[in-house]
């Protein structure tokens, strides 16, 4: 396939990019500077693009058979820019004629044990939930989009560098645990079980959760 990936300099992003490309797939990657790391591929392409300009998405996004998200607000800036980088994407991906979107999400929407979502459990930190509410918004914006074939990935409440097992388990819209109770993934199997749901889609118009 040809991926437009957006947020390709990101540490999933790269991971994401890294897991397509070993697979043989073609890989645009996207950032605002347009410079990532390890770009040496003759089949990743590096260019600069804007998330939040639907215009910009679609001109990169055409002529590309997918679009992978790994975006994220920042360091330093507003969590609530993730609903507008999901609604220029997804305009975007209308007027590039782009059917298929999977979109890197956040863990504190999914449902756990008690049947509260993660991020109302008191042991969900209160610096995360600026950036899981603006997670849960996008994804609110993002189901609108039924036009396009949707999917709403979403690591484990702990996702982190690791190591690549190519194991990992899916659920939809509930927290996935081990058997200890924990909530963990690392970069490299998200970025398996992304470019696994790109291949083969199990998770259309879906808020599919990863996790061991």
């Amino acid at each position: 396939m040809d991926v437009l990936l957006l947020g390709a300099s990101g540490r999933i992003g790269h991971r994401i990019a890294d897991e397509l490309l070993a697979r043989g797939h073609r890989v645009t990657g996207v950032s605002r500077s347009g410079e990532i790391a390890d770009g040496n591929d003759s089949d990743f392409v590096a260019v600069a693009g804007d998330a939040t300009d639907a215009g910009d998405v679609a001109k990169l996004a055409t002529g590309h058979d997918a679009i992978a998200s790994a975006l994220g607000p920042g360091d330093d800036a507003d969590p609530d820019v993730l609903t507008t980088m999901v609604r220029a994407v997804t305009e975007g991906a209308r007027r590039a004629g782009v059917a298929r979107l999977v979109w890197t999400g956040g863990a504190g929407g999914l449902e756990v044990e008690s049947g509260t979502r993660l991020i109302e459990t008191e042991d969900f930190p209160e610096e995360w939930k600026p950036v899981a509410s603006a997670a849960i918004d996008a994804l609110d914006v993002l189901r609108e989009a039924d036009d396009l074939d949707w999917t709403y990935l979403a690591p484990a409440a702990l996702i982190e560098p690791g190591e690549r097992t190519g194991e990992y388990r899916t659920a939809e819209g509930e927290l996935v645990t081990d058997e200890g109770g924990e909530s963990y993934i690392t970069m490299e199997d998200f970025a398996v079980a992304l470019a696994d749901e790109l291949e083969d889609p199990q998770g259309i118009h879906t808020y599919l959760a990863t996790g061991y």
